[in-house]
């Protein structure tokens, strides 16, 4: 279980500075890129942002490391000198980050809540309990709702401001320049070029990416003509009739070497449900039977209802008998 929240973690300028809600908090080993040995910080988990104190009284901090440069998260298998610490790799746009965990447990914790900060949604692929899942959908809850009330500093355009003409290909996510590299990074197996919104509102954006020693990322500007259609605006001007032309062009002048974008999202597999229990009030978590739905009764066979039956022969030949009785033939002469 997490520890108890820091209610008032400060930054360096003090009251002013106040830090976003701690979601997470507790003792970690952290080796930044540039560091040469690890340091045991005090790690709280504020917002999407990690912040590192020497200890667990401090109340302002000595480090820091947003989240919105993310790439991955990866087990370090490595030994340890402590057998009953667990290593994981955190891995930026800018380099990676070390940290240790005491122990296993913790590390699946950090990993639950730092996946919740970064996509927003309780993650599937851990082994939590209950009572942790739960946790981690309230903080979810709590980060959607910090990014719809805070203030931007400037309000950045609407994705919904480009006016899209005709049919949009699957390759377009309503992502800034930041968001789509860290897309295309950290799925290199879906595509290397997607379609979105431009700085400005009025334009679209292609952006690629490419290994070359690391990753190259490049960004096209894509405009609507006057008198219908689509330009990529390079050198020499590529004119598209659609977007769809837009994405095709790129492929064939790259020699297919740029590919759209085509992120599956995951499904679930069974349907769950959450329920409380009436005594201590913990929620847990069930998975709803998948048994296959009962059959209608099958209909009885249709008869004709002129077909014959045991019971209809044996009426026929009373009826007939009863006719010879009441009408014997003539003698034969």
């Amino acid at each position: 279980m997490a520890a108890a929240p820091v209610k008032h973690r400060l930054g360096p300028g003090g009251p002013l500075t106040q830090l976003p809600p701690c979601y997470y908090e507790g003792y970690l080993e952290k080796r930044g890129p540039k560091e040469k040995a690890s340091k045991r910080l005090w790690t709280c988990l504020c917002g999407n942002t990690l912040y590192f104190f020497n200890n667990a009284k401090d109340t302002h901090y000595v480090e820091k490391l947003e989240l919105g440069g993310f790439v991955s998260l990866k087990d370090d298998c490595s030994r340890d000198r402590n057998l009953e610490a667990a290593r994981l790799i955190l891995r930026m746009k800018d380099g990676e980050t070390k940290l240790t965990a005491p122990n296993l447990e913790s590390r699946e914790l950090w990993k639950g809540f730092l996946y919740s900060v970064i996509d927003l949604n309780v993650p599937s692929c851990l082994t939590l309990l209950p009572g942790q899942l739960q946790m981690l959908k309230e903080v979810v809850e709590k980060e959607r709702s910090r990014r719809r009330t805070r203030t931007p500093t400037r309000a950045p355009p609407s994705p919904l401001s480009v006016p899209l003409v005709g049919e949009i290909p699957a390759c377009f996510r309503p992502v800034s320049r930041t968001e789509a590299e860290v897309l295309l990074e950290r799925h290199p197996d879906c595509g290397n070029m997607l379609l979105r919104p431009g700085r400005d509102g009025c334009s679209l954006a292609v952006t690629t990416r490419q290994d070359l020693n690391g990753s190259v990322f490049r960004h096209y500007r894509v405009t609507q003509r006057d008198q219908g259609g689509y330009v990529i605006d390079v050198e020499n001007p590529i004119p598209c009739a659609t977007l769809h032309e837009v994405i095709d062009a790129l492929v064939e002048k790259t020699a297919g070497t740029l590919q759209p974008f085509l992120l599956e999202e995951p499904y679930e597999e069974n349907i769950t449900y959450v329920t409380a229990n009436d005594e201590n009030g913990e929620h847990m978590l069930h998975t709803a039977p998948t048994s296959p739905l009962p059959k209608a009764p099958a209909l009885p066979p249709k008869q004709d209802r002129w077909c014959s039956s045991p019971c209809l022969d044996l009426l026929l030949q009373i009826d007939v008998f009863s006719h010879h009785l009441c009408h014997p033939l003539p003698p034969t002469q």
